[in-house]
Order: structure tokens, then C-alpha cells, then sequence
């Protein structure tokens, strides 16, 4: 479960103190107390299309005269065929894996994952599609596909919400995690926003964004490359139903979708490797790695420490960038790297290796 209110998600204090009370034989509401069982899913898929009809300002049925195809990947995103996209009038013909399913017999439901989005693309592409949602199992990551088979994901997905947003709201900010492409950053300046590019984790962008909100700085959106994104006017619930909501409104508005991110410079390369650390004390060992090589690229010709970077060591190389940092959860270092020629991943994590070689408790197999 999540749980928000209209000022945000609960954090964990506030969940052990639910579960405190969820303990007391006594109960917080009144013995006189009534309840009233709702299928919620259509009151929320209304919601959403009448957000949508809101917009568009194009009567009842706004995606009329459009295709628009789902893959929900067997888990919880095929309501939004029924709920959201027939009562607005799309043609849903050649949406795929609707049914819910644990056992996902198709593929992975998941934004990121290369089958998955393969998936997509071909149902696009097939049925004639203008438009193509992806959602993860939970419908709180989404994706998209445009009618050319392009990829609406990662960089290009903060890249077209943002341009709809700054659009709208002028000099907004766009909150990031910490492994967003330096295209992404000088496409959000050149519309007009600031790309403001923090820590990994939904609810670490999510709680900056608010924070930035408190403190008068305006922040519309918050989101990870990973498709978790929370819009300021939905409470910054992270909802891909309500991210997709935005990429319909443009087109029953008639914009031109490709043409939001025409701009966007993107990377010849990229790679994400995983370094494992071997060391039981994980956390001190990454940290140390991390204090050293801050001092290594400090002094390293031709390497520039990124500024405003919040997580990990951020170097910008002759063509290119990469970021060591640690992992959230696992005893490990991701390793991201981004490159504007072919070949420039490698050449840059063999410079790196001159480095990091000289640390026996990572594992080095996959830059070595």
C-alpha cells in the first residue's frame, strides 16, 4: 500500500503510527460510524477522462478519430482501455494483455524492459496506432510509443512532460533523479525551465519537489527515469495513468507529439554497469570509494566534477559524463555513462578503470 494525502505520501513515521493504532483493540471511529462499498475504478477512470474532456475542450468524446493501444503487460493498467479510452471515443483495437495475470506470460510489465517495450512498439506499429501506453504491473510507471515506433521513455518522456509543463507554467522547475542525460538538462533550459537533478528513489524526488514548492520555487513535475512521476497537480501522487493523461490531452488537442521533443539532444551511447562490493560493511567501503574518486576527478585532466550534483560523483569527460554512486538498497555501485560518439562508453570506463582497479573488494568484471 501507499498512502497519500493532498500533501503528499506518507513517510515512515507516519506509517508506524497507523500500524500503532491498527495494534489498539480500540478503534478511531465511532460505534455508530457508517461505511459504503465503492467499485472505485470507474470513479477513477472518469476522473481521468474527464480531465481529458476538460482540456481538449472538444465535447464529450475528444479522442474520436483516433487509435490508441495499450499493453498492460497482464497487470493492473487494462482498466484503462474500458475506463479511460472507450468513453473518449479512442479506437482501442490492437491493445495487448489486458487480463491481469501474476504469472505474466507475455513479458515483464515494465517501462524499462526491452521485450516490453518491443511489445508496444509492434502493437503500435501493426495496428496503425497515433499513440501507445505501456504501464508497469501497478500503473504507477507508464511509457509511451509514438505512431513512428519512437520510444517515449527515460530521458524522452521527462523531455515531453516537461515540455508541456514549462509550456503551461513558465520557468517551472523539473526535479529529477540523478542519472538524466545532459541533453535532457539543456533541452529543459532551452524551453525555459530549470532542471533541477537530485537522488534516486520516487519518493526522494517526490519529497525535493514539495520541499522546493514550500520554499516558493515553483516545481510542477517530479520524476525518475524509470517512469515513476508525480505532477503537483495531482497531490504529486505518482500516477502513469495520470502521466499518460497528459500526453492524450496534446493529442486530442491535435499538437504535434514528435514535434514536443524535436530538440532533444540525445546521447550516441549509454550503459548502466553494476559493481558489486565485496565487503561485508558495504556502505563505509562504497563511501570511501566514492570520497577517493572525488579526488582523483578533481585532478584528472580533461574530467570536470559536475556542480548541484546530491548523489554519488558526477564527472563530465570530453564528450560525455558518467556517475558512480551508491546503490539504494544493495551492496553494490551503479555505474551510468553516457557518451556522444560511438565508442565513448568504453573509452570513458577505461579511464575510469586507471582508477577503480585498485580496489580488491568490487567486483571489476563488468568494466575490466
Amino acid at each position: 500500500f501507499k498512502f497519500f494525502t493532498e500533501k503528499g505520501g506518507l513517510e515512515k513515521t507516519d506509517i508506524a503510527k497507523i500500524l500503532e493504532y491498527a495494534e489498539k483493540e480500540d478503534t478511531l471511529c465511532t460505534k455508530d460510524a457508517e461505511y459504503e462499498k465503492v467499485d472505485f475504478m470507474p470513479v477513477y477512470g472518469k476522473l481521468l477522462a474527464d480531465k481529458i474532456r476538460a482540456a481538449a475542450g472538444k465535447g464529450d468524446k475528444p479522442l474520436s478519430g483516433f487509435k490508441v493501444v495499450v499493453d498492460a503487460g497482464n497487470g493492473a493498467g487494462g482498466f484503462f482501455v474500458k475506463e479511460v479510452l472507450i468513453p473518449l471515443g479512442a479506437d482501442t483495437e490492437g491493445s495487448r494483455f489486458l487480463d491481469p495475470d501474476g504469472s505474466f506470460p507475455n513479458h515483464i510489465p515494465n517501462p524499462e524492459d526491452k521485450d516490453a517495450m518491443k511489445s508496444i512498439k509492434e502493437a503500435v506499429l501493426v495496428s496503425k496506432a497515433d499513440l501507445g501506453l505501456i504501464f508497469d504491473t501497478d500503473v504507477d510507471r507508464a511509457g509511451a510509443v509514438l505512431s513512428d515506433g519512437s520510444e517515449l521513455n527515460r530521458n524522452r518522456l521527462i523531455a515531453i512532460l516537461s515540455a508541456v509543463l514549462i509550456r503551461e507554467f513558465p520557468g517551472t522547475t523539473i526535479v529529477t533523479d540523478s542519472v538524466t542525460s545532459a541533453g535532457l538538462a539543456e533541452f529543459i533550459s532551452a524551453k525555459g525551465g530549470i532542471h533541477h537533478r537530485f537522488k534516486r528513489g520516487y519518493k526522494n524526488v517526490i519529497n525535493e519537489a514539495i520541499r522546493l514548492n514550500s520554499e516558493g520555487q515553483d516545481a510542477e513535475l517530479a520524476i525518475e527515469t524509470s517512469g515513476h512521476g508525480a505532477l503537483k497537480e495531482n497531490y504529486f501522487l505518482d500516477d502513469g495513468a495520470y502521466l499518460m493523461v497528459r500526453l492524450l490531452i496534446e493529442l486530442a488537442r491535435g499538437n504535434d507529439l514528435h514535434g514536443l521533443i524535436a530538440e532533444l539532444k540525445e546521447p550516441a551511447e549509454s550503459a548502466e554497469l553494476r559493481l558489486n562490493i565485496l565487503e561485508s560493511d558495504f556502505k563505509t567501503y562504497g563511501n570511501g570509494v566514492l570520497k577517493n574518486l572525488e579526488k582523483y576527478a578533481a585532478a584528472h585532466e580533461g574530467w570536470k566534477i559536475a556542480p548541484n550534483n546530491y548523489e554519488g560523483v558526477r564527472v563530465n569527460t570530453e564528450g560525455g559524463w558518467f556517475l558512480l554512486r551508491m546503490s539504494l538498497h544493495d551492496p553494490l555501485l551503479p555505474l551510468n555513462i553516457e557518451s556522444d560518439a560511438q565508442g565513448g562508453t568504453v573509452k570513458i570506463a577505461k579511464e575510469l578503470y586507471s582508477f577503480i582497479k585498485d580496489f580488491d573488494r568490487l567486483d571489476l568484471t563488468p568494466i575490466g
